[in-house]
């Protein structure tokens, strides 16, 4: 068993917050101590579980970009690094936001009140009992989507009541002729 002494050690060991501390890393010179300077900065961004993974890749995104620019005789400075930096979280953030799972079940218990003293139900009983077609909201938005965008916007007009102006009744007249060929 492990006395408090010796816990703290332990847990200091792997509670590395970005700073550098307990990892090595502050040990490093050259271009991968410039790296990790300013990859520590951005290091505490990201979710706990991922910070040792995420200084990683970043380093060595840090190392192409540095070794694309040599490649064209151009000095890569600690804003570019910095810019780099900033890339990699924002992907970081995007993948993990895309992979999150969104479905829930309709079937799944959800309190009646909202407080966790009410009787457990399915959602599927809230639900109001007119609710919307789903399927032809997804067709309707499926036609709309395929249909050229001024004559969306010239139905939208005559919906909405407006008077049509020469330019859009002559639109909507040819579009009309040209919709109706292949029916006869």
């Amino acid at each position: 068993m492990l006395d408090i002494g010796e816990y703290n050690r332990v847990i200091d060991q792997y509670q590395d917050d970005g700073d550098g501390y307990h990892n090595g890393y502050d040990q490093l010179d050259g271009d991968w101590g410039q790296y990790y300077k300013v990859a520590r900065y951005f290091v505490h961004k990201v979710k706990f579980e991922d910070r040792q993974d995420f200084l990683h890749d970043l380093m060595l995104e840090m190392a192409k970009v540095k070794a694309k620019y040599e490649a064209k005789d151009k000095p890569l400075t600690e804003a570019g690094l910095m810019r780099v930096a900033s890339y990699e979280l924002t992907d970081y953030w995007h993948t993990l936001m895309r992979h999150r799972p969104t479905m829930l079940s309709l079937n799944s218990k959800a309190d009646s009140d909202g407080d966790g003293d009410g009787e457990p139900s399915e959602i599927i009983d809230f639900l109001a009992d007119d609710t919307i077609d789903i399927v032809a909201r997804l067709d309707a938005r499926r036609c709309l989507q395929g249909m050229p965008r001024r004559l969306v916007k010239i139905a939208y007009k005559k919906y909405a009541g407006y008077q049509l102006d020469s330019k859009d009744r002559k639109y909507l007249c040819k579009w009309l002729k040209t919709a109706q060929k292949p029916l006869f």
